[in-house]
């Protein structure tokens, strides 16, 4: 065990075991597989952002967000320096963050526009958020050697979200070229060739045994795109309706 109280895994083995979403959550949480995410994620913990100096970063790897019975699955990057790796929750206590909760909440998907810290009382509808690495990347930049160690978590997660998740929305190119090989390992059938990653892009994605899901593109919520109007909060609110549709998750009408 860490000093946390968390379990210690030194690697992504034996993610298959996992009974439930909560279980994975913890274990997620306790892993250090990747030394240089490792050292990274906790040196940015113990030196803060002047702006945190009170706060007691989370420093561990961040878990998924939201309901076990979530019908549309958001995936991310990583989380970021200060902020998934400050609060423990992603997408949570920074820009992107907040562009992301605000448009959810606007969508109908979140019971509140902002996510501060793990205690404030947000919760989504029919949405579950996750990321193909859990752990703040320096320069938020995960090797590719990172994404495929961390795969192991995001595969558990889909198949434990099986039964429920109907769309999967992925923000970034990043994230689609991580995610696919998870939703092929997962059980649906990926295209060949991949569908290239592009903001708007909707693809099927069959499946033998089941019920196919439907995959988004969408840029993704980072201060450049969003600064630049690269991505605007009307087409991140189009984006999300269509795929929370798709998905019959709960929306604001």
């Amino acid at each position: 065990m860490d000093p946390s109280g968390l379990p210690d895994s030194s690697a992504p083995s034996g993610v298959h075991d996992v009974p439930s979403l909560s279980a994975l959550d913890r274990r997620i949480a306790g892993c250090r597989a990747c030394p240089r995410l490792v050292d990274w994620r906790e040196e940015v913990a113990r030196t803060k952002r002047a702006a945190f100096a009170d706060w007691t970063y989370w420093g561990r790897p961040v878990p998924g967000f939201g309901p076990p019975d979530a019908r549309l699955l958001i995936v991310g990057l990583a989380p970021a320096a200060h902020g998934g790796n400050r609060t423990g929750r992603m997408f949570t206590g920074d820009r992107s963050g907040d562009v992301l909760y605000e448009a959810l909440y606007d969508v109908g998907l979140a019971s509140q526009p902002t996510s501060a810290h793990a205690e404030d009382g947000l919760e989504l509808y029919g949405v579950r958020v996750t990321s193909p690495v859990h752990c703040a990347p320096p320069a938020n930049r995960p090797a590719p050697a990172e994404r495929d160690t961390c795969r192991p978590w995001l595969l558990q997660e889909l198949r434990l979200l099986r039964p429920t998740v109907r769309a999967a929305l992925v923000l970034g190119a990043f994230g689609w070229q991580a995610a696919l090989p998870a939703f092929a390992e997962a059980g649906w059938t990926v295209p060949r060739p991949r569908p290239a990653f592009a903001h708007g892009t909707r693809v099927t994605l069959p499946a033998p045994e089941g019920d196919d899901l439907n995959l988004f593109g969408c840029f993704h919520v980072s201060r450049r795109n969003t600064f630049t109007g690269k991505l605007t909060p009307a087409m991140l609110r189009e984006v999300l309706r269509t795929a929370a549709e798709a998905a019959g998750a709960p929306t604001r009408k």
